[in-house]
């Protein structure tokens, strides 16, 4: 295991400083945009901008990283990174908020597929799932740390703006300092809604409602927790305790799916959400713990419908289509995330701090109710079609380079 290990050290290294200045940074702005009065829609246009650049990002950085070269295009995107997160500080003002929101967007889209693309050049398919699994690991660590580095600093000051700044610039020490050769270019995802649509249309639904929900959740639940009085310390414990359910209920549920149709997951996690989000709106009287104990199952299902979605569009399809339809599904939860902050946003404006459960009651009742419809049109793939269920990282941090890293990449990656 050492053995393996000790050639990507550095990547990892860089991946985890990368992802602490993007915990950071996430949790940040929406907590002194709330600060500065800003209505929830000016919030919401934010998490929409940098949905749309790390979309962008996806799209285009195979091509810009082909010409520059890995170990530049890394620099030049973790500068550009600095320098927007300093923007923020400088001038607090929604335009360039907006602007730059969207930059940090592609500018971290393009990290993370050069840092994949790295880790999966340096595995073989012997070692993928072990370093895959690490690699799932460091991120929710370096979220997690990122987050809570916010309580270090008074959010009105500039001060959390210059460390996030520090863990973006640190990220490119590792790589700079790295012996290990350049990978091959990187993967180019085309998105065909159609061919995944007739494929697996449960699929294309989940992952897209999906990114609707992590959309409006990761970017308003922060705006919630401001408008109920709760701390910074206590904001970061909410948005922990959101990834905690992601990563505890993953487990479980991919392990059901595999004895099981998974389109019934995938309206049972439907049912578990809408229920959370019923027990916000009826039960909740305001304290910090319950509060905690409902993003936590609203995490354990947000994020698990991902993978489950995924995971069904490739028991119907041939094995060797992998990197294609998770790809191209990536992209798609990629247009689910710049809709989300401003449905939470739109419905926070209306009904306050009640929105945000109107809105990820609403999209997992349409979860529920679609894929109960689909089921009664189509007949479930034969279980012995059924590869094992893999867990993914966080759907909002992946990019096509990490389908390649997946386990389930190795028959596409040899075709």
């Amino acid at each position: 295991m050492r053995k393996n290990l000790l050639p990507i050290v550095s990547l990892l290294l860089s991946t985890f400083f990368l992802m602490a200045g993007a915990g950071l940074q996430g949790i940040l702005l929406p907590v002194r945009a709330s600060l500065e009065g800003w209505s929830p829609y000016e919030i919401g246009l934010m998490g929409t901008s940098y949905a749309i650049g790390f979309t962008l990002g996806c799209v285009t950085m195979p091509t810009v990283v082909r010409s520059a070269g890995h170990v530049r295009s890394f620099s030049a995107l973790a500068a550009l990174l600095a320098i927007a997160i300093l923007v923020h500080g400088i001038a607090v003002e929604t335009a360039p908020w907006v602007i730059a929101r969207g930059f940090s967007g592609f500018a971290l889209a393009g990290a993370y597929m050069v840092i994949e693309s790295w880790l999966n050049e340096r595995v073989t398919n012997e070692t993928r799932g072990r370093v895959f699994s690490i690699y799932m690991v460091v991120s929710m660590v370096a979220m997690i740390a990122g987050q809570f580095a916010m309580p270090l600093a008074d959010p009105a000051l500039p001060t959390v703006f210059m460390i996030c700044a520090i863990f973006f610039a640190m990220a490119v020490i590792p790589n700079a300092l790295s012996r290990a050769p350049s990978p091959k270019p990187l993967t180019q995802v085309r998105l065909d809604v159609r061919s995944l649509y007739r494929n697996s249309p449960a699929a294309v639904a989940g992952v897209f409602l999906s990114g609707i929900l992590s959309g409006a959740w990761i970017n308003m639940a922060p705006v919630l927790g401001q408008d109920i009085g709760l701390s910074t310390t206590e904001i970061s414990t909410l948005l922990v305790a959101t990834m905690a359910g992601g990563a505890i209920l993953q487990v479980p549920l991919g392990r059901l799916s595999d004895r099981v149709d998974r389109r019934y997951v995938l309206a049972l996690s439907g049912t578990i959400g809408l229920g959370a989000a019923l027990c916000a709106l009826t039960l909740w009287s305001g304290g910090s713990l319950t509060l905690f104990a409902i993003a936590a199952v609203i995490g354990g299902v947000i994020y698990p419908t991902y993978s489950l979605a995924v995971a069904h569009a490739n028991d119907i399809a041939d094995p060797s289509d992998f990197v294609k339809i998770s790809g191209g599904l990536l992209v798609l939860y990629g247009f689910g995330t710049m809709g989300g902050p401003m449905l939470a946003a739109w419905l926070m404006q209306t009904y306050g701090p009640d929105g945000i459960f109107i809105a990820t009651g609403g999209a997992h009742l349409a979860l529920l109710v679609y894929t109960l419809a689909r089921i009664s049109l189509r007949s479930p793939s034969p279980a012995n079609r059924r590869p094992e269920f893999q867990s993914v990282p966080l759907a909002r941090v992946q990019t096509p380079a990490s389908v390649t890293l997946d386990p389930r990449a190795d028959a596409a990656l040899e075709r």
